[in-house]
């Protein structure tokens, strides 16, 4: 009978290497006495464990706009891939759709005339990402439209940021920020 004072010892489960030598306790927990690499062993087994799988529902579809019509442009660091004019996104919206992928995320090439050490331009309502918004959502697709908030492709500088003094200032940069997101939403 246990009295609250005595101390047991309770026998853990053992079991005998690979090569028949000592019997050791089983563990669950720590390397070398838990090895996971039989569950890593064949394909079956990988797909049982693994913490995630990746399918159309989790893409989104980049979608690179310049200014122009009917224009195409590679991109050099990135290859099959184009920047497009606003008038041709809708077509890629659509093939984004057709194929099952649920969003597309806009990134403008802001033509450098534009640019300023402001951003000015971000909160245009008439920016390019704007425009190509518009495009797509005349559409009525089933497809999200994801816009990037940031100033970094309407800097001269092309910091995401408004910078004073060499320092970015941030709470500058956040009433722009917001006023981007304002003019993407409208959009």
């Amino acid at each position: 009978m246990f009295d609250g004072h005595t101390a047991y010892i309770i026998r853990r489960p053992t079991r005998r290497t690979k090569m028949n030598g000592p019997r050791l306790p089983y563990h669950s927990g720590h390397y070398p006495l838990t090895r996971l690499r039989r569950n890593r062993r064949d394909d079956w087994s990988r797909r049982m464990v693994a913490e995630s799988t990746i399918g159309v529902n989790d893409l989104i579809w980049p979608v690179f706009v310049q200014e122009g019509q009917k224009k195409r442009s590679p991109i050099a660091s990135m290859p099959n891939v184009e920047r497009i004019s606003v008038d041709q996104i809708a077509e890629t919206a659509s093939a984004a759709v057709d194929l099952g992928i649920p969003a597309i995320a806009i990134f403008p090439a802001v033509d450098a005339k534009l640019k300023t050490e402001n951003g000015d331009e971000a909160v245009n309502p008439k920016n390019l990402v704007c425009r190509a918004v518009r495009e797509v959502s005349k559409q009525n697709l089933n497809i999200g439209i994801i816009c990037d908030v940031a100033l970094d492709p309407f800097t001269t500088h092309g910091h995401d940021g408004i910078i004073r003094d060499s320092y970015v200032d941030n709470d500058e940069t956040v009433k722009i920020l917001v006023q981007q997101a304002l003019v993407q939403a409208n959009a």
